[in-house]
């Protein structure tokens, strides 16, 4: 089971400061059993966004729809007219529906809108991929979409490492290096500017293993 929270408001608020033309969109499966990311969050989440829009006066206006999953292409495919209206999607699915919608819609800012706590993609029919390592603290904002913490082989934050060879990773030439792919995505945004920041050292203690979410993870074994 993929299981995840909610952001704080300030923080996806933020997100999509510099974008008009918002696209909440939620996942019908494994965030609505979770009580994060369902129709019922989309319309909370939206109708917060709009509220908080009108208070500053920012002219902008919030769409919001509900697949039934936002890791597989055929139901992501369905909202692709949304999505293209859309200057920024702000996804309640978890890291995977985020990567997935980030590869469907390569020239498409998507942005997460919850935490993921626990994770794989279906690639193709019985292969399973991690692209989420349930870190607790989502940064794909940051990486165009891209995680670095599970596709680097060294989950580094700041760029490749030395070993890194024609956008191939040093692990196995056969896997592309993960952050080529996040500065192809990020140039492709025309957002690159990104790369300036440093990141800070994660917080271990939000992840899957570690603080108070070894309470909920148990509470889940009952």
């Amino acid at each position: 089971m993929i299981k995840a929270q909610p952001k704080p408001f300030a923080e996806v608020k933020a997100m999509i400061a510099p974008y008009r033309r918002i696209l909440v969109l939620g996942c019908g499966t494994c965030v609505t059993i979770s009580f994060a990311g369902g129709e019922k969050e989309v319309g909370l989440l939206a109708s917060a966004l709009r509220m908080a829009s009108s208070m500053e006066g920012a002219q902008r206006t919030i769409a919001e729809a509900t697949i039934q999953r936002q890791c597989e292409w055929e139901f992501v495919d369905s909202v692709s007219d949304a999505v293209r209206r859309a200057d920024a999607v702000v996804s309640l699915a978890c890291g995977i529906g985020v990567q997935a919608l980030a590869e469907r819609y390569p020239d498409k800012v998507i942005l997460p809108g919850v935490n993921t706590d626990f994770l794989g993609l279906a690639v193709e029919h019985g292969v399973l991929v991690e692209r989420c390592g349930a870190c607790g603290d989502c940064i794909l904002d940051e990486t165009g979409g891209v995680c670095p913490v599970v596709r680097c082989a060294k989950s580094l934050l700041n760029g490749p490492c030395g070993g890194s060879q024609n956008g191939k990773c040093e692990v196995n030439k056969e896997t592309d290096c993960a952050w080529q792919l996040i500065y192809d995505r990020l140039a492709r945004l025309g957002q690159l500017d990104r790369l300036n920041s440093v990141m800070a050292p994660k917080d271990w203690s939000k992840d899957r293993y570690g603080g108070p979410r070894r309470i909920v993870r148990e509470d889940l074994k009952l």
